[in-house]
């Protein structure tokens, strides 16, 4: 029978508890532990971060840029951490932020910001659902300084109701600064539900999160109306810089992004982009943010054209981008460093690391649409050719 892991009620930070589970895992696995042993943060920072923490895992970070950005919050050149195991990955976004600098940079604009608690309200019947709806927005202020007596920074500002069967579900849409916020949400939420059962004794119950905020999924209905912060950005590259660094026409690149729209549509893919997922989730490990978020963050559409004066227009939405410069993973010893690279780590930093984010987005896409292109004369192709030189195991 399988021992049980080494845990203190004082304090399970300690060296003295690490060691424990350290010589614990390898007396009932066997496996021989030395790199995982070995961090130069104190552990004891770890709480309410991880628990039974014994090591750490060391991914490799490289270093990207600089990203030249034309934002209303972030301003300027950016040298972007990126922590992957992906051989080929950083140079490829390398290339995009060249072409993105050589073109005058790529302009990023954040629409909304909002974080989601939905909870899911059970009645007797659909005419007591109904009027439940009504009385959400009647009484929305003081659901709303319920709400807002469990943070100084979380504001409650609108609470969305779908009315189906004898249910109602809804999303408690919050802004909440620099966090990302979800722990937030959930508290404040809790506060005013429980004011909300109190107020109606005919409700059946209700459930904190009836999963209509689809949180770490994508969903329709965050590509409307958004999680997180909702960012665009855009960049129109002129001709010839498109064909000196890209290797490719703008009018090639616009047939190539047709056919993958339709392939987007026939696979019901959560977005017409190549790989969004790629660069935040590099981004997400290096900088201490929920990497599970790239499930919602990930999500986007694209759209491109060529200009009139045949240079290449392309814009992507990133509808659901969670990012935090506070709390969470962030003021880790390794995640603060790189977030300081940027600029980004702290109060009133938020908006500009989406920026960063989104713009590191946009030199992923070109590059890769741009590699994925055979060259009709060579007959070679940049996707394939990288791989072979910087992403294999030799």
């Amino acid at each position: 029978m399988a021992g049980k892991i080494p845990r203190s009620n004082d304090n399970d930070y300690s060296s003295d508890i690490i060691k424990q589970r350290q010589d614990f895992i390898e007396q009932e696995t066997g496996a021989k532990l030395h790199h995982t042993k070995q961090f130069s943060f104190n552990p004891e920072n770890m709480s309410g971060n991880i628990e039974n923490i014994f090591g750490v895992a060391q991914v490799p970070v490289g270093i990207a840029g600089p990203l030249l950005v034309n934002g209303e919050y972030a301003q300027g050149e950016y040298f972007v951490p990126m922590a992957t195991v992906e051989g080929t990955m950083l140079a490829s976004y390398n290339r995009g932020m060249k072409v993105i600098r050589e073109s005058g940079g790529v302009l990023t604009t954040v629409t909304d910001v909002v974080m989601q608690r939905a909870p899911c309200f059970v009645f007797k019947d659909a005419r007591q659902a109904r009027d439940f709806t009504l009385w959400l927005d009647q009484n929305f202020l003081e659901i709303k300084a319920r709400a807002e007596t469990t943070t100084s920074v979380g504001k409650l500002n609108e609470i969305e109701r779908y009315h189906v069967h004898n249910m109602v579900y809804t999303r408690f849409d919050y802004s909440t600064g620099d966090a990302a916020g979800q722990n937030m949400t959930s508290r404040a939420t809790f506060v005013a539900c429980e004011w909300i059962r109190e107020q109606n004794p005919h409700m059946s119950h209700y459930l904190l999160s009836g999963s209509f905020d689809t949180e770490k999924r994508t969903s329709s209905v965050n590509l409307l109306k958004g999680r997180g912060r909702r960012v665009t950005a855009e960049i129109t590259i002129p001709r010839e810089v498109m064909k000196q660094h890209l290797k490719v026409t703008p009018e090639a690149m616009h047939y190539g992004q047709g056919i993958s729209t339709l392939a987007a549509l026939l696979t019901n893919s959560s977005n017409n982009a190549a790989h969004p997922a790629n660069g935040l989730a590099a981004l997400y490990l290096a900088t201490g943010q929920d990497i599970a978020n790239i499930g919602e963050s990930n999500q986007c559409t694209t759209y491109n054209k060529v200009t009139r004066n045949g240079d290449y227009y392309y814009s992507i939405t990133l509808p659901s981008l969670i990012v935090a410069t506070y709390g969470g993973g962030t003021s880790l010893a390794t995640q603060r460093e790189c977030l300081e690279i940027m600029d980004c780590y702290g109060a009133d930093k938020a908006m500009k690391f989406a920026e960063i984010a989104a713009g590191l987005v946009v030199a992923g896409e070109l590059s890769l649409a741009a590699a994925t292109r055979t060259d009709k004369e060579t007959r070679t192709n940049d996707w394939v050719d990288a791989h072979e030189r910087l992403g294999r195991n030799r």
